[in-house]
């Protein structure tokens, strides 16, 4: 499998994040299959010590369910997944004996079958499976293309199929194949927060399955569309507040050393209450 690497907290995922939050209010994994209540929220990607979740959400019931997609079953991987919901316990349980965590892994077309529970001895793993082989993705890339050819608009499950068709065949050319016949019928949706929220999520659910090469590409063909507009303004937030982080660090060194705090305002546009707060020991930056 050909995956690409992604930086944690990049300007481009964080832009994707925001759209995704916004677009998955109130849908549900339904269409997969999956009979859990709907999407409260998108929750942010926790910093994991090998990489992160494929999508972490908090569900109306006050439940959470991780989204993993996977082209294996193998036992280790099962074990890398026990050790992220580890962490994602210390972050979000609040010890009041009601945390409840799902566990979705949605196999690609490269996986027929798998094995239902794995027994750790330590602990069993009962996760949610989505298995996309026995979905017919040419059937239901057919079907939304007529809807959207008469300007009908698609419904949550039709959106939630468009997001991982790319993913219901195998191999990694056929995904691309399929991820490149979504995105031409994506930029044919009128309803611009359907077309937005269909780009997003393929890239998303796909791009571990994918070359950077042909990321590259895909991204190259949106640029033009308002979530391309998105990503630039994220990437200039991104830059500026990278910026402004690097100023609090000389500032807060300059404090350090005893320069005047006039000067210090001066130089880099502070206010007097912002110097003496980060005067504060207590504040690090």
């Amino acid at each position: 499998m050909d995956t690409m690497s992604k930086e944690k907290n990049s300007p481009d995922r964080d832009a994707l994040h925001k759209v995704l939050a916004q677009a998955y209010k109130g849908k549900n994994f339904a269409v997969l299959g999956i009979k859990l209540p709907p999407i409260r929220e998108l929750l942010p990607a926790i910093p994991l010590r090998d990489g992160s979740v494929d999508g972490l959400f908090l569900l109306e019931d006050g439940t959470y369910a991780v989204v993993e997609y996977a082209s294996g079953c193998h036992k280790t991987d099962m074990v890398k997944y026990t050790e992220h919901l580890a962490e994602i316990m210390e972050r979000y349980d609040k010890e009041d004996g009601r945390f409840n965590l799902h566990l979705i892994i949605i196999y690609t077309g490269d996986v027929e079958k798998a094995e239902p529970v794995f027994d750790f001895g330590y602990l069993t793993l009962h996760p949610e499976q989505v298995f996309l082989s026995r979905m017919d993705g040419n059937a239901e890339l057919e079907s939304i293309r007529q809807k959207i050819h008469f300007g009908i608009v698609l419904t949550d499950d039709e959106l939630m199929k468009l997001m991982v068709l790319p993913l219901s065949v195998p191999g990694t050319e056929g995904k691309q194949r399929m991820l490149e016949r979504i995105v031409d019928l994506a930029e044919q949706i009128t309803d611009e927060e359907q077309r937005i929220f269909t780009l997003s999520g393929v890239i998303v659910a796909s791009d571990k399955f994918i070359n950077r090469e042909y990321l590259d590409q895909i991204r190259r063909r949106i640029s033009m569309t308002q979530l391309g507009q998105l990503y630039e303004k994220e990437k200039i937030e991104y830059a500026n507040q990278k910026v402004r982080e690097n100023d609090l660090k000389r500032a807060k060194s300059l404090l350090n050393e005893g320069i005047d705090i006039v000067k210090i305002m001066k130089t880099y546009g502070f206010t007097e209450e912002e110097l003496l707060h980060l005067q504060d020991e207590n504040v690090t930056v």
